[in-house]
């Protein structure tokens, strides 16, 4: 004789006992995306918080001291009163000529973060979206440039600079910097990730060139990638010291060749040096802190666009 068929328990029926129809749901609570992290994953966030803050708080320990500090073995981790006089022995330091600087500074990196965002994107865009002979091979050879030292190309560019006769001008910095091979391959692979060819298809129904295109599909959909790129050229530009060192002069410095000069004594007073290394953080901090909401929304929206 035939055993008895087992009748399946339906978990919506709404005689089946409560605590069966919630059992996929706690199952699903306990192992789903949404669950919260554990305690290990803040302890290891809070350490790695603490490890990035640990050298700008020595930077302002030693910088709100006085030429002793930095040597003193007893030095307390609390920080001094002599911060704001040694910020403005920077500003005030004839030799520094800190505000041209800073303007230099501020004006050169906009100019090459925008310009990188622009001609990365654009370029970006014909790689990923547009069919013609050698793309592949050119791209590689756009990549391959990454592996090549910035210091080989000095001596070459100061001399064409030298001819050009824009030596200690600030068009020295900006005009090689225009564009950057990561640049292109960023905005490369994500644009080819992200626009689909369908959408592509229908502007060109409507009318729209190449160029119309790039600028109504290819600028809104990289949005997030550009805001990224544009962040870190920026930040990339603003620290740069090498070739600003190498083609400027004391009379048209940037902020980080400017600083230098601090350090051009017999004798160096690290508080005062440091000091101005956290005016030069000062402005960074603050892109951060008004970007960093938009710079998250928009990777989030491009995750999930994608």
């Amino acid at each position: 004789m035939s055993a008895p068929a087992v009748m399946p328990l339906h978990l919506d029926d709404p005689e089946t006992p409560r605590e069966e129809r919630r059992a996929p749901r706690r199952r699903r609570r306990r192992g789903g995306a949404g669950e919260r992290p554990g305690w290990f994953v803040y302890t290891a966030l809070s350490f790695v918080l603490l490890a990035s803050l640990l050298p700008y708080y020595w930077s302002l320990l030693i910088g709100s001291g006085d030429s002793s500090t930095i040597r003193d073995p007893n030095m307390s981790w609390i920080p001094g009163g002599n911060f704001f006089a040694n910020a403005a022995a920077v500003i005030n330091d004839p030799a520094v000529n800190f505000w041209l600087a800073l303007w230099n500074s501020i004006w050169s990196s906009t100019i090459i973060a925008l310009s990188v965002v622009f001609f990365s994107t654009l370029a970006g865009w014909a790689f990923a979206k547009l069919r013609f002979r050698g793309a592949s091979w050119l791209l590689i050879f756009v990549i391959a440039t990454m592996a090549v030292p910035t210091q080989l190309g000095v001596v070459p560019l100061y001399i064409l600079f030298a001819d050009l006769g824009w030596t200690g001008q600030i068009g020295a910095i900006i005009i090689p910097a225009l564009v950057t091979a990561f640049g292109v391959f960023w905005m490369t692979q994500y644009l080819r990730q992200t626009v689909p060819d369908e959408l592509i298809e229908a502007a060109r129904v409507d009318g729209a060139n190449s160029f119309r295109t790039f600028l109504t599909v290819g600028l809104p959909a990289a949005r997030p990638a550009a805001a990224m790129l544009g962040l870190f050229t920026f930040v990339t530009a603003w620290n740069n010291f090498f070739w600003p060192f190498i083609v400027l002069d004391r009379q048209n410095p940037t902020l980080p060749v400017a600083l230098s000069l601090l350090q051009s004594n017999y004798f160096v007073d690290y508080s005062i040096v440091l000091a101005g290394v956290l005016l030069a953080t000062i402005p960074l901090l603050i892109l951060f802190v008004f970007t960093g909401k938009q710079l998250v929304s928009g990777i989030m929206a491009g995750a999930v666009k994608g």
